[in-house]
């Protein structure tokens, strides 16, 4: 073969590739920091999810040391609560950020189910329970929860005769995109809602989603989380048809006997 020829098919291969990447970069350029399946490729970077807390928590000095996602192999919760982003800080407590765009859920007993599944995993049975866990669950929502006008609510555990805050370890931390205060945290939960996010304020969210849109490595993480929950979803179909097919064999079998 030439070498004309060799540069030829080189060439060729080298456009076919950035055709698929274009391909790629087109399915994902939608998305935004909201939509749960390019939150979790977005949250599984300890510099974002820091980012993120010192806003929400308004603690300019909160470290996170790691983050589990939902799809990491380190997720040792399997589904049995969804991970977005489980964050471990600093000060040794754990922080389980949630994304939620759908307000057909009762989500107050969604946090209060996630965060009991998580206590549990992580509390040994010989634990005393002065040990078990610190927790704190942030929920993202695409709507204000409870309708009072504000971007976030601290829900406490309260004594109901003194109004005393009674501290059980959980904290709980509901924060919308909807309510626009010209705070800086409703000014982030805005970038939420943008296809393209750009910034200076939040350096790490608007240079992840740009590597997540724009680079290949990022886009390809985004399309192989997609490609991963469309396979499962697949696979769910499958079984749940089969399912459903052995109990109509069964329901023909049965009334066949009785004839």
């Amino acid at each position: 073969m030439t070498r004309k020829k060799q540069k030829t098919r080189k060439t060729q291969k080298n456009r076919k590739k950035q055709q698929t990447l274009e391909e790629k970069i087109e399915q994902v350029k939608n998305f935004r920091p909201i939509d749960d399946t390019f939150f979790e490729v977005l949250a599984d970077d300890i510099g974002v999810c820091q980012e993120m807390l010192r806003i929400i928590l308004e603690d300019e000095k909160l470290i996170v040391k790691d983050v589990i996602v939902q799809s990491s192999e380190r997720n040792l919760y399997g589904r049995s609560v969804r991970l977005d982003a489980l964050c471990i800080l600093g000060n040794g407590k754990k922080c389980n950020v949630e994304v939620q765009r759908s307000n057909k859920d009762h989500h107050l007993k969604r946090v209060r189910f996630n965060a009991s599944v998580i206590t549990v995993r992580d509390s040994q049975t010989d634990d005393k329970f002065e040990e078990t866990i610190d927790l704190i669950v942030v929920y993202i929502s695409e709507f204000d929860i409870f309708k009072r006008g504000r971007v976030i609510y601290h829900v406490d555990s309260v004594i109901r005769e003194t109004q005393e805050k009674v501290d059980d370890g959980l904290e709980r931390v509901f924060v919308n995109t909807v309510v626009k205060d010209g705070t800086t945290i409703s000014e982030y939960m805005d970038c939420f809602l943008q296809k393209e996010v750009d910034n200076v304020k939040f350096p790490k969210l608007t240079n992840r989603v740009h590597y997540l849109k724009h680079e290949e490595g990022g886009v390809n993480a985004v399309c192989e989380i997609m490609k991963k929950y469309s396979d499962e979803a697949y696979k769910q179909g499958e079984e749940a048809g089969k399912e459903i097919g052995q109990r109509h064999t069964a329901i023909a079998e049965l009334q066949s006997e009785s004839r």
